[in-house]
């Protein structure tokens, strides 16, 4: 009995033989939850310091302001980890959506994108005197909206079974992290 079902199972998991054989052939496999962890972590770090440095680039720091730059630290380490930490829950969120058609998920994605972006905006905004967080929100949302859906839809693309080959993970998440940040400096 507890053979068939961990057949019915492994057929569940993949579409095809193929897609099984090339599943077991991974030599480093992730899962969803890590990737979306290291995602979040990316995504909150890299999105954050972009706008930092776009900020700094027009409006410059004086020495006697120097403080500014340490809650720019504080922010962008606090939205990286709320990222990292959140993106476990958003990794299991996003594999569940992958199981509904293609076309449902794609309208859910952009609206979980939208509430991971938040919850990091607004816990690293914070720490610049509690407005930060609605600024933090807002713009957190909005780079969630987008870069969940893009990098959700490359990992569906990409992954086998539910895992996802680290080889292939790494330029798919740089990829959209960088192009979001580009997008903020205006390259």
């Amino acid at each position: 009995m507890e053979i068939n079902a961990e057949i019915a199972r492994e057929k569940a998991l993949f579409r095809n033989e193929r897609e099984r054989l090339e599943a077991a052939a991974m030599t480093r496999p992730m899962p969803p939850e890590k990737a979306f962890s290291l995602f979040g972590l990316m995504i909150g770090t890299l999105t954050p310091a972009a706008i930092f440095v776009r900020v700094l680039w027009d409006g410059g720091l004086r020495p006697e302001n120097a403080w500014v730059l340490v809650l720019l630290v504080l922010t962008n380490i606090t939205a990286a980890i709320t990222g990292f930490f959140t993106g476990k829950l958003v990794g299991r969120s996003v594999a569940y959506l992958h199981d509904l058609s293609f076309s449902r998920s794609i309208l859910l994605l952009p609206l979980l994108g939208l509430i991971w972006g938040m919850a990091a905006g607004a816990a690293g905004g914070v720490f610049m005197f509690i407005i930060g967080s609605v600024f933090g929100s807002m713009v957190g949302g909005a780079v969630g909206a987008i870069a969940l859906p893009a990098f959700a839809i490359l990992h569906r693309l990409t992954k086998r079974g539910e895992m996802i080959e680290t080889r292939l993970f790494l330029p798919l998440a740089f990829g959209v992290t960088l192009t979001i940040c580009s997008f903020i400096l205006g390259l």
